[in-house]
């Protein structure tokens, strides 16, 4: 981050603020982006367990740890990656369907929002900044979680992968959510866990905060867009939050 000194219009003095490296101007923050798995729900651990379950009933017994290490990316392409030509592609089809349905059913008891995030809703609520959902995960996911937790009606836009032609870290899904909004994306802020879905943010021109709930803080280092990193939601202040940023 950079300082720059403005001077303010009611108080005719210099105020030292802190603002992004990536937003240089009077920049109006119009509407929020979050993606979900690691974001919204700290949810990795249990796909990593649906996975070791999957794997097991495939022949493949791994310890969780392992499971962690390997099995990462798009369902179907994990597979082949780990099986080659074993299954068709109807079959890898029903296999990841298999294991996101197990998924669900390890989660649902535990599934909740991340510290701090209710609250935070309601501050967005209270300043009428839209807010929508851009995640990488299918359907049945998105439907589940903001279902189960009765929030759907709360988020102006929800794009899911089922709703896109290409993935993280081409900015895709962001934009959608946008578009659903009607707020330009270089308008908007996006709350993120991963390196790719950060690059996805910058490569669409907004600037991103990221969650500390799969990934380290010095993985983002290299991100101009990233304003900062968070262990959960339960500090941020949306005035405070907009000072800083410049973006009232």
């Amino acid at each position: 981050m950079i300082q720059v000194k403005n001077k303010s219009c009611t108080l005719n003095s210099t105020i030292t603020t802190t603002i992004m490296r990536f937003q240089l101007g009077q920049k109006l923050i119009k509407g929020v982006i979050f993606d979900m798995d690691g974001t919204m729900i700290d949810n990795m651990m249990i796909h990593h367990q649906a996975w070791q379950q999957q794997l097991a009933t495939l022949g493949v017994v791994l310890p969780l740890d392992e499971v962690k290490a390997r099995i990462h990316g798009v369902n179907e392409e994990i597979l082949t990656r780990e099986f080659g030509d074993r299954f068709s592609s109807a079959e890898r089809k029903q296999i990841a369907w298999d294991k996101e349905a197990a998924y669900r059913a390890i989660y649902r008891d535990q599934l909740e929002l991340i510290q701090g995030l209710p609250a935070f809703l309601e501050q967005l609520d209270a300043h009428q900044i839209p807010y929508g959902i851009g995640t990488a995960a299918p359907g049945e996911n998105a439907d589940f979680v903001v279902d189960e937790l009765d929030i759907r009606s709360r988020f102006q836009a929800i794009v899911h992968a089922g709703h896109v032609q290409r993935g993280k870290p081409d900015p895709q899904v962001f934009e959608l959510v946008a578009k659903k909004m009607n707020i330009p994306i270089q308008d908007c802020l996006v709350f993120e866990d991963s390196p790719t879905g950060a690059e996805a943010a910058e490569r669409a021109g907004a600037s991103s905060i990221i969650l500390m709930t799969t990934h380290q803080a010095e993985e983002f280092a290299h991100f101009s867009s990233v304003y900062k990193t968070i262990p959960d939601f339960t500090h941020l202040k949306w005035n405070r939050l907009a000072e800083n940023l410049h973006l009232i």
